[in-house]
């Protein structure tokens, strides 16, 4: 109760803190002044937390940033796989088509040409008549053999009258045996002017038979090189015109002579060597045949021996001094091991290839390498069937690169075939 001295007393409500014990009140009061602080560790908390995760992004970003830039050094290639196979063996050169028989039709007379029986360019058998020379000078020729060997047959056969009775006066000693052997002479030279009649004669035949020029082989004749009406000379260096023989025809091309043993071995052992030609560009095949011998010495002045292939040319595709490129069948590998020529490289070492291991990098392996064939070799030691080889993008490789492969041949190196 309070007492004022200016107005009445009043009561007042004490707090309810007066009803508490006296101890607690202390405590109280201390918890309230220092709740700022719990609030300034938890900030701090929150801060420590959001200090460590930045902390850790940026750990995380390098890591990430190197993976990225490991990636993008990866060098991009494309690569194919070593195949197993059958890899023929062919020795290549340049050649020249050539008729396997070429004549030049010539007359053995002389005379004017009357008629020509063939057409330029046909193909003609042989004994086909081509031309004829106008045969009556001949036949008059023959006309007097002819009547020669009458008159001589005549003069011969009184000779023989007279030697019969010439021998009857000889045996009764009425004439000399001089006389007896001039008739027997007589008759020795009428029997041999008989003979020279008949080769006269047999002369004059055979000029007729010339004046029809034949064609002496079959082939495709060229170009008319005398019209009718002119007077052909007896084997004029010109003739009437020239017969190739193209069926067979045959092709001269050359090899080196390094390439010769092997070769003449084939041939030693009969075995029978095919022969292709190509067209110029060396893409189209044009006819197949085989080798039908060598020549017997070497051009030394090139190092290359000339063969000599036969093919049946059936449907007239080669023509004589056509050029065509030739490959001969040498022999035929068997199931080596095949691989792209793009794959290949030469260092001072020699031949090496890059292979695509299962962890994404190029080894350098040092290969032996075999003949090729188009755009393939055959390796003999160095490579398994299956193994991947770089075929593009060698120049930015080096031992242990890490590689990046592209293309539609690209396979998974850790599910290629095993050898």
């Amino acid at each position: 109760m309070k007492t004022d001295l200016g107005g009445p007393a009043t009561l007042e409500k004490e707090p309810v803190e007066l009803h508490q014990p006296r101890e607690q009140r202390p405590q109280r009061i201390e918890a309230k002044r220092h709740w700022w602080r719990w609030l300034v560790v938890l900030a701090m908390l929150g801060f420590g937390v959001y200090w460590l995760l930045g902390k850790s992004e940026q750990r995380q970003a390098p890591a990430a940033g190197l993976a990225e830039k490991s990636a993008t050094l990866a060098v991009p290639v494309s690569v194919a796989a070593a195949r197993q196979g059958d890899m023929p063996v062919y020795l290549t050169g340049l050649g020249s088509v050539t008729a396997f028989n070429t004549v030049t039709v010539k007359s053995r007379v002389e005379g004017q040409l009357i008629k020509v029986a063939f057409q330029e360019g046909q193909f003609v058998r042989q004994g086909d008549l081509l031309a004829e020379i106008d045969p009556r000078p001949f036949r008059v020729q023959l006309a007097q053999a002819e009547g020669q060997l009458a008159r001589d047959a005549a003069q011969l056969k009184d000779a023989k009258a007279n030697l019969a009775r010439y021998q009857e006066l000889l045996a009764k000693q009425f004439i000399s045996k001089q006389q007896f052997s001039g008739q027997a002479a007589a008759v020795g030279q009428y029997e041999g002017a008989i003979k020279v009649d008949q080769a006269l004669i047999d002369n004059a035949k055979l000029q007729l038979t010339y004046c029809r020029i034949t064609a002496p082989i079959s082939g495709r004749i060229g170009l008319r090189l005398v019209d009718v009406g002119n007077i052909v000379q007896a084997n004029d260096q010109n003739g009437l015109a020239v017969i190739t023989q193209v069926q067979p025809i045959a092709v001269l091309f050359t090899i080196p002579e390094d390439n010769l043993p092997p070769v003449l071995k084939k041939l030693k052992a009969n075995e029978r060597l095919p022969v292709e030609a190509y067209d110029r560009a060396g893409q189209t095949q044009i006819a197949s045949g085989s080798l039908l011998t060598v020549d017997n010495q070497i051009d030394q002045s090139t190092g290359t021996l000339r063969l000599k292939a036969v093919f049946q040319n059936q449907d007239n595709v080669l023509f004589p001094n056509q050029f065509v490129n030739v490959r001969l069948l040498l022999d035929v590998k068997k199931e080596v091991v095949i691989v792209p020529m793009a794959a290949i490289q030469r260092g001072p070492q020699g031949t090496f290839v890059y292979v695509v291991k299962a962890d994404q990098t190029a080894e350098l392996r040092q290969v032996t390498v075999g003949p090729s064939e188009g755009n393939e070799a055959l390796i003999d030691a160095g490579l398994s069937p299956g193994e991947l080889l770089v075929v593009d993008g060698v120049d930015k490789l080096r031992a242990g690169s890490k590689v990046r492969m592209q293309g539609p041949d690209n396979a998974d190196p850790s599910r290629r075939p095993s050898a």
